[in-house]
């Protein structure tokens, strides 16, 4: 019987777990046994008991390393396991998480090193049949939610639009840039709220999906072919078109109570879509939430994981909201995590690993000791790594 561990997430500030007790029978009814590190679900609010009582064993972390196959939220370049850890690792072992193969693929060396099969979940296709495994889009969507009350708590106004007897509030005009699933739940979360929302993409194709949210979708007249990849993520555009964009936009930015900027790009810096310049055009009191601080930021003036107050505008560069909301993200990424695990599996319970299957050919980086993975590969060869 395959071993699955689900070990407590040791990277700072993550509070998110890779299973949560609601998928166990599913796992359980494949032929696996569920092994849980004590307290693992702890910070997610879910308590040991309810994975037991789900049928998981509740065991040490020493134990929980010797699964088979290991889940986690963060791995490799997006969370290095102590030194403890790998030292309890052995050749042969799988690992599936969020890896950042394409920011940091030096992360994956270590792992080579000690002989185990590594699985980066970013980089499953968008392909119909992955849709239910996509840990991106699901953290995306709760990124987008979650910035709209930062920011909402953050602005000196009121979002909705009141009528009462000491007169009217008017809504706060928020301005969302980037269509794409985090964007998409931004506006509809500032239009629940009550907010006035216009939104901008380099893809004319997602204007409708903003307007069936009750946004404005601007339209800035600028020439977006090739913004996507084959795979469906962002492409870079290059500097002369982010300079256009850039003067086109102003306008917009200068006029919104909130901006929440979303643009990244696969293993880039992201792109600078608001400068110092127009920062200061806005409104004392206004409020930047810049999704894409991880990356560099979308602002010129975002600071990783810090709130920088510039001209009376407050920018905000949050570092990993899904983590706080931990109950229903941790139940969202266990979701697409299992959903991958199960297709690794063969008839007998085994994992089995078929490189003619895209979802797993594109989604394997480490095998049999050697990083495999083309696009990790040519990333450490320009490194000289």
């Amino acid at each position: 019987m395959v071993r699955v561990g689900l070990l407590r997430e040791t990277a700072p500030g993550e509070t998110r777990a890779a299973v949560v007790p609601g998928v166990i029978p599913a796992l359980k009814k494949a032929g696996l046994e569920v092994l849980v590190e004590t307290g693992a679900g702890q910070s997610a609010g879910y308590p040991d008991a309810e994975y037991a009582s789900h049928g998981a064993r509740v065991v040490s972390r020493i134990e929980a390393l010797q699964a088979e196959v290991l889940l986690m939220v963060r791995v490799a370049g997006a969370g290095p396991l102590p030194e403890a850890d790998l030292a309890q690792l052995r050749s042969g072992q799988v690992l599936i998480g969020m890896c950042d193969p394409l920011g940091r693929p030096e992360g994956f060396q270590p792992l080579a090193q000690r002989g185990l099969t590594v699985f980066a979940l970013e980089l499953l296709p968008r392909i119909t049949r992955a849709q239910s495994m996509d840990v991106l889009s699901s953290m995306a969507t709760v990124a987008g939610y979650r910035a709209v009350l930062l920011a909402a708590v953050q602005l000196p106004k009121m979002f909705p639009m009141l009528m009462t007897a000491a007169g009217t509030i008017t809504p706060a005009k928020v301005f969302v840039v980037g269509a794409g699933v985090a964007g998409l739940q931004a506006i509809a979360t500032a239009r629940k709220l009550g907010g006035v929302v216009s939104a901008y993409d380099v893809r004319p194709a997602v204007k409708e999906q903003v307007q069936s949210l009750g946004a404005k979708f601007v339209e800035l007249g600028l020439e977006t072919q090739g913004a996507e990849d084959r795979g469906g993520y962002a492409r870079q555009l290059g500097d002369e078109f982010y300079k256009k964009q850039r003067e086109m936009m102003s306008r917009w930015v200068a006029e919104s109570d909130v901006v929440i900027t979303t643009a990244m790009i696969p293993g880039q810096k992201a792109p600078v879509l608001i400068t110092q310049e127009m920062v200061a055009g806005m409104r004392p009191g206004s409020v930047i939430v810049d999704l894409a601080a991880e990356r560099g930021g979308n602002c010129e003036l975002t600071q990783p994981g810090q709130t920088v107050h510039h001209h009376g505008v407050a920018i905000l560069g949050p570092m990993n909201l899904p983590a706080e909301v931990p109950y229903h993200a941790s139940q969202m990424y266990a979701k697409n995590i299992s959903t991958f695990l199960l297709h690794l599996l063969n008839k007998q319970g085994q994992i089995e690993l078929d490189r003619d299957d895209e979802i797993l050919r594109e989604t394997l980086v480490v095998r049999n000791g050697q990083i495999v993975h083309p696009r990790v590969q040519q990333l450490l060869q320009a490194a000289g790594k």
